[in-house]
């Protein structure tokens, strides 16, 4: 076998294409459906239907708690939970745009960070914990009414973004 075919092509310049493909075979096996059965065949959303979220303090933890119940069990059955989460939820408000001329803040962003566990019940075992953040911007004006409720709108967005966060990095760690 020669290392040159009849148009004067190398083996390798042949082969190359071929050997692109060969990292995308290697990893086909590797991908999982994240909402699809779990390693130990049982549905993904028959496990997160059994997390039960611990009251979590203040008004953030509550829109918090609230996005986190209607993920995980939406449907409003109720099921004897296997598993607990706790989340510990850290606010902050800053200012970072100042008008000049009224010295009047004209913005705020309300920034948001949030430690959770997820606990089994039966043993005991950490399965889940991380850190996940978000943070949400809103104008102020000089009505204070419409600032607080603008501020009450960012907690909102914050919560509904970081319930997403960790429904989905706990629904990755049941998965395997």
């Amino acid at each position: 076998m020669s290392w040159h075919d009849r148009n004067g092509r190398s083996l390798t310049r042949r082969l190359l294409p071929m050997l692109a493909l060969m990292p995308g075979l290697f990893l086909a096996g590797c991908i999982h459906p994240l909402y699809g059965p779990s390693a130990d065949g049982d549905p993904l959303a028959e496990k997160l239907k059994l997390i039960e979220v611990e009251p979590i303090d203040g008004a953030l933890g509550h829109y918090i708690g609230d996005e986190l119940v209607f993920g995980f069990n939406g449907t409003g059955s109720h099921v004897p939970p296997r598993y607990k989460l706790v989340v510990i939820p850290n606010e902050g408000v800053s200012t970072p745009l100042v008008d000049t001329v009224t010295g009047l803040v004209t913005a705020a962003t309300v920034t948001v960070s949030a430690k959770y566990v997820l606990t089994d019940m039966s043993n005991g075992r950490d399965i889940a914990h991380g850190t996940v953040f978000t943070a949400a911007s809103y104008d102020r004006t000089s009505q204070r009414y419409s600032d607080m409720q603008a501020s009450r709108d960012a907690e909102k967005r914050d919560a509904r973004t970081l319930a997403d966060q960790i429904r989905t990095q706990i629904a990755a760690a049941l998965s395997v």
